[in-house]
């Protein structure tokens, strides 16, 4: 008997978006305590194109060929031996894996049942798989590294990204102010997200519109006009930076000491019971998630050029 095969985009080395390419991939088999999950979506994230071309998640995955992707929604086709938590035709979501390979850019994935939530009732398979990741690393920061308090300042750069604008939304529902980093034309849809204050970065140097912040989460990094090393300034004594993309440089965290303030690397983690706290909010109209396209799953190199771009409202998503 033949091995069942899937609809697949791999790469076969390193480079841009040209890389990526459709391929038939024998069907993973789940082990004791896993799911197989038939990928309904994918949703696309920075570090999906960071690690096609050599950076991000590379160090990890190691060398291609590899099967990008993390961010998964789905239906449970199978369970694994011992696995009492689903049931074939359970809709499920979330980040497995992470940051090891989870082959999101497919047909079917397996993975721990305890690594997926079941999916919000009020989401289609698009929307909720642009949540786990971007959600995760968003509520992460702002809970479990930041520990943000009602009535704290909050500032988030890039808030109108996918990580960005869950981000201000979840500040909001923790009491926290927001203050968020992004284009003009971006502005009003992020205060209707909660921000009580939108700096136009283009225009604006946002150390000269903000200060006294208790918690900084930087989503762009060191290595654009040195967001991190320029946010210590905002900063309150004993508030803290929180660098997700580029972490935690031997300058950056010399310069936090002797400015009195604190600054911590980041990376998400799988966390079921924060997906499925995070899937509440959804269904309560509490947190909307924005997808900006979605493309067919062999169309992924396309998603990775507009990605790319860094002008995306939220999230770009492959329909599998």
């Amino acid at each position: 008997m033949s091995t069942p095969t899937m609809r697949a985009v791999s790469q076969p080395a390193f480079g841009g978006p040209e890389v990526l390419e459709p391929v038939r991939v024998p069907r993973p088999e789940p082990l004791p305590t896993e799911v197989l999950v038939r990928v309904r979506a994918a949703g696309v994230n920075p570090v999906d194109w960071k690690t096609r071309s050599g950076g991000g998640m590379a160090g990890v995955l190691g060398q291609p060929p590899f099967i990008l992707g993390w961010d998964v929604s789905g239906v449970v086709e199978e369970v694994g031996f011992g696995v009492t938590t689903w049931k074939p035709g359970d809709e499920v979501y979330g980040m497995p894996w992470f940051p090891r390979a989870a082959g999101g850019y497919a047909e079917y994935v397996t993975a721990p049942s305890r690594q997926f939530a079941r999916k919000p009732a009020t989401l289609d398979h698009e929307h909720a798989a642009a949540v786990p990741l971007a959600a995760l690393t968003a509520w992460q920061a702002l809970t479990d590294t930041a520990g943000v308090r009602p009535g704290q300042r909050v500032l988030i750069h890039a808030g109108a990204g996918g990580v960005g604008h869950l981000a201000v939304q979840f500040a909001r529902h923790l009491g926290a102010h927001v203050v968020t980093t992004a284009r003009a034309a971006k502005h009003e849809w992020l205060r209707k997200l909660g921000a009580e204050e939108t700096i136009d970065y283009t225009t604006t140097r946002f150390e000269d519109a903000v200060a006294d912040v208790d918690v900084v989460i930087d989503l762009v990094g060191d290595g654009h006009d040195a967001t991190s090393t320029r946010s210590l300034g905002v900063l309150r004594p004993g508030g803290l930076l929180v660098a997700v993309p580029s972490g935690v440089s031997p300058e950056v965290a010399e310069r936090a000491r002797a400015a009195g303030v604190r600054a911590t690397p980041f990376l998400v983690e799988p966390d079921a019971p924060a997906l499925a706290r995070i899937a509440a909010l959804i269904d309560q109209g509490d947190v909307a998630v924005e997808v900006e396209g979605v493309l067919p799953l062999e169309q992924a190199a396309e998603a990775h050029r507009r990605g790319e771009e860094g002008r995306t409202r939220g999230k770009l998503v492959l329909n599998v």
